[in-house]
């Protein structure tokens, strides 16, 4: 490193070319959808831990996504490099694979239904949540290290709106082949690699459904399952995009929309998408609403 370098730059986040009329739009807008991800992921945890009926693996895990969605935005607000990268990629690669967790609930719920209860203890889902944790932690402290390691020479306008690890590497003097290596195959076995899994769970799951003879009973676990596939398409698509996906240098302002559709609506459409789409948080929710109609 040079004399000039410090340990921890100090970048300028570009951010999105706007006038100020569609910045002060836009901050009000971000702002409600900021709060609107606090409330609604914030209900869906009171109604888990107040409503016995929901204290089951599914909602377990469903309980650790809504705690990442809720970090998830506050994670990117201008922090210091450190924590604002650290936590940005520890919650990442952890909701991937509580989304992958979340997948092999509904394949012993539905292929293995009489033993669902040993499978799923709760002593595997403990294991599960921590595995998760542990390893997106990791790979944020490994990518950290390697990031501060760097030099930075020349301009640091970081062409986002935070400081997301593909951008900041752009600004990088020397050679950051092992961080681009590292980000590639992170994405690869923690974007890839859960998909793959999921994939595997749903075909098997999609088997089991079909080989139900009654047209209710179809229904009624296509149901079960809909809801976690709509949030892993939005969530691995993007991810996948973004990080896996060669860059052919001309998509960095596709990029930013795409990380601030994965950072800000994403959370917020997780809760609603299983809210909406499940007649059990909906039930738990009519019943908090009566309990509180009759205090």
């Amino acid at each position: 490193m040079g004399h000039n370098q410090s340990w921890a730059p100090e970048f300028i986040l570009v951010g999105f070319p706007l006038g100020a009329d569609m910045e002060v739009l836009l901050f009000c807008v971000f702002s409600l959808l900021y709060v609107s991800n606090l409330l609604a992921n914030g209900m869906i945890l009171g109604l888990i831990w107040l409503d016995v009926r929901l204290h089951t693996p599914m909602y377990f895990f469903l309980s650790h996504l809504a705690v990442i969605d809720m970090s998830y935005a506050s994670s990117n607000l201008p922090k210091l490099l450190e924590n604002l990268m650290f936590l940005y990629l520890a919650f990442a690669v952890t909701e991937c694979l509580i989304l992958v967790a979340m997948s092999y609930d509904r394949y012993v719920a539905i292929c293995q239904p009489l033993h669902y209860t040993v499978i799923m203890s709760w002593r595997l889902c403990t294991v599960l949540a921590i595995t998760s944790w542990t390893s997106g932690i990791l790979l944020a402290l490994g990518d950290l290290v390697l990031f501060l390691r760097l030099s930075y020479c020349g301009t640091k306008n970081v062409n986002n709106f935070f400081c997301e690890i593909l951008a900041v590497l752009k600004v990088a003097c020397g050679n950051t082949w092992v961080n681009k290596m590292l980000v590639f195959g992170g994405g690869v076995l923690f974007l890839v690699g859960p998909v793959s899994l999921i994939v595997v769970s749903y075909m098997h799951i999609l088997l089991a459904i079909l080989r139900i003879k009654s047209k209710e009973g179809r229904s009624k676990a296509f149901s079960t399952c809909s809801s976690h596939l709509c949030v892993v398409g939005l969530y691995f698509g993007i991810a996948i995009m973004v990080y896996v996906v060669p860059d052919n240098g001309h998509r960095d302002e596709q990029k930013k929309v795409l990380s601030l559709f994965y950072t800000l609506f994403n959370p917020l459409l997780n809760p609603l998408i299983y809210s909406l789409r499940n007649a059990q948080m909906k039930a738990a929710f009519s019943r908090a609403v009566w309990k509180q109609r009759t205090f």
